[in-house]
């Protein structure tokens, strides 16, 4: 039986690290909240210190699919649409308390949501603007009526195929979403004008 060859020292060479050069880009609408956004909100608010320009703390991503109840198949499909959608595995809402008008029973799936900050959040946002808005058919704009009072907003979606990411020919049925904007803004002005900044493209 041959005899494996001695490494030197008489210990194994551990393997070399791999330190990729290519330089790490932030996302274009982080750069382009702190290099624009943070000086207009600032002069338009007339804000004295830097922390009380609003920022964009998180957003939140969910897909009711009432649908479920009848076929669960659809959460599979949902769950891969969404990770696709979002760059980020979503969790399985279920329903709290059995409505039998519905026939729905306490625990059974009806949705997906994914909750996104830092990066993922500033890419996901730019590509809805740039190319997901845009793509919705006849689109003038987002309405500016979905404010909660607290700077937050809510947008509606009828269909999951304006994202490129979808392919069209492996969906099973049209999905609606709700995106939620949540804001540090105070006030409905702050958020509108903070989201605006970062190219929401609100009707007049």
């Amino acid at each position: 039986m041959a005899k494996k060859p001695k490494q030197e020292g008489g210990k194994a060479k551990a393997p070399e690290q791999v330190t990729s050069t290519t330089p790490v880009e932030a996302p274009r609408k982080r750069k382009l909240y702190f290099e624009q956004a943070v000086p207009a909100l600032v002069k338009q608010f007339s804000f004295k210190n830097p922390m009380q320009v609003p920022r964009l703390k998180k957003i939140t991503v969910n897909m009711g699919l009432g649908a479920a109840v009848g076929n669960p198949k659809i959460i599979d499909s949902a769950v891969d649409e969404m990770r696709a959608i979002t760059g980020q595995k979503p969790i399985v809402t279920r329903a709290k308390k059995a409505i039998a008008t519905f026939k729905l029973r306490e625990g059974v799936p009806i949705g997906v949501m994914v909750t996104l900050r830092r990066e993922r959040m500033w890419e996901f946002f730019d590509r809805l603007v740039s190319i997901g808005l845009p793509r919705v058919r006849d689109f003038k704009g987002v309405s500016p009526r979905g404010f909660d009072g607290q700077g937050n907003y809510t947008l509606g979606l009828k269909e999951q195929i304006i994202f490129p990411e979808i392919d069209y020919d492996k969906i099973d049925v049209i999905k609606g979403l709700n995106i939620s904007f949540i804001t540090s803004a105070k006030t409905d002005d702050e958020g509108r004008a903070l989201l605006s900044q970062l190219g929401m493209p609100f009707r007049a």
